[in-house]
């Protein structure tokens, strides 16, 4: 008998029963659903988190102190402006140098809007250290760090939140009650790593004259942390290394002991993020694999009784001259029929439920790039019709054993 014959029998023979034929098959549609849109809106997050660091440059490093809140631990001051400057002229495998130093909810106001967000001293290599581009203006400047100016850069969600639609460039603020003028608007960079675009930079200088004069002690002028951008991937070790001896040295750290930084390297955070991102997956996926094992074991239950209640006509075929292995044929055929229906009404499921967690992200202000994603598709079918031939199988050969003459006698 051709497959398309035995396809038609199958779907007949399912639509005969087609409330106990959407329930069987329920259980494969939650699983296909669940581990294609799980699968689908990783590879999404994956592919955004990739462009957050990207965006970061391969070659960066920053240099940390020890604990979260920019004080080491055990009392000790915290990584100086001067250990920035150090760095720059003693490490022959770094390529630039930038410090920062910050404040959170500080309030800035321009004409009657107003918002709290983060305020960032920085030096003027933090630019281009850091990868940003400008949307418009310019950044902060050499004279502008000397001269102390009041001057101000503004993340792109600032400048929409305080400007709308009004080109900032110019305009006056005001940040924690003191006068400053945009100079430029940082382009987005979306919902990625960082808070770039929630944070407005002032020259440091005048971040420790008028946000911050006590970060500025005996020991020198404290910041919360140094970006470090290496000559080049090959040269990211022995940027580390000699970061580490100047900062030893300056710190009068002993040997042996822990030292009151830390160092990150951008390129190894981005691969262990990968990693767990890749992990945290996987087990997703197999926990919601779980419902097609579920759906595989409705499978075989329906099977059973299918062939309880067909004996008659089994026996009818065999009598005819059909096969056992016609027989065997024709169960898998609609065993494999009904996961391959569960799992292509599983993918629609999923497409929605993708479409409605993006348009949820959108409505929160975190657009994301989400799509499903066609080897998952394919995948997943393929498993999901494995499954149901596998959970057929038993059901089929039990069919294809019955005696004909037997059969025939059944009530």
């Amino acid at each position: 008998m051709k497959l398309l014959d035995l396809a038609g029998i199958a779907v007949r023979a399912l639509l005969s029963n087609k409330l106990r034929s959407f329930l069987t098959m329920l259980g494969i549609m939650i699983g296909v659903g669940a581990v294609v849109s799980i699968m689908s809106l990783g590879q999404a997050q994956e592919a955004e988190m990739e462009q957050a660091f990207a965006s970061l440059g391969g070659n960066l490093i920053y240099v940390l102190p020890r604990d979260l809140g920019g004080v080491t631990i055990g009392g000790s001051p915290p990584l100086t402006l001067e250990d920035a400057e150090a760095i720059a002229r003693q490490a022959p495998s770094v390529a630039g140098v930038a410090a920062a130093a910050q404040r959170y909810n500080v309030q800035i106001v321009a004409g009657r809007e107003q918002m709290t967000a983060i305020v960032a001293g920085v030096t003027p290599p933090y630019v281009w250290i850091n990868n940003l581009e400008l949307d418009r203006g310019s950044f902060i400047t050499d004279s502008d760090d000397r001269a102390r100016s009041r001057v101000v850069v503004l993340g792109s969600e600032i400048a929409s939140s305080l400007f709308a639609e009004m080109d900032p460039t110019g305009q006056p603020i005001r940040i924690d009650g003191r006068q400053y003028q945009v100079i430029g608007v940082l382009e987005t960079k979306g919902v990625g790593f960082g808070t770039e675009d929630m944070t407005a930079y002032i020259p440091l200088p005048t971040y420790y004259a008028t946000l911050a004069p006590d970060q500025v002690t005996a020991r020198g002028q404290g910041v919360q942390n140094i970006a470090v951008q290496a000559n080049s991937r090959d040269e990211i070790d022995s940027a580390i290394e000699e970061i580490t001896a100047i900062l030893r040295e300056r710190h009068r750290v002993p040997e042996g002991e822990q030292a009151d930084f830390r160092i990150i390297n951008m390129e190894s955070v981005a691969a262990t993020a990968g990693q767990m991102l890749g992990l945290v997956q996987r087990i997703l996926a197999a926990i919601a694999g779980i419902s097609l094992l579920v759906g595989g074991i409705g499978i075989m239950n329906i099977m059973l009784v299918s062939v309880t209640e067909r004996i008659r006509e089994i026996g009818l075929r065999k009598a005819v001259g059909a096969k056992r292995r016609d027989i065997m044929t024709q169960f898998l055929t609609e065993a494999a029929t009904l996961s391959f229906l569960g799992g292509a009404v599983g993918v629609g499921l999923a497409w929605v439920i993708i479409q409605f967690v993006a348009a949820m992200a959108a409505g929160a202000g975190f657009p994301i790039d989400v799509r499903l994603a066609g080897n998952v598709v394919v995948l997943t079918l393929g498993v999901a019709i494995f499954i149901g031939l596998v959970s057929g199988l038993y059901p089929a050969v039990r069919a294809a054993r019955l005696d004909p003459i037997e059969s025939l006698r059944h009530e």
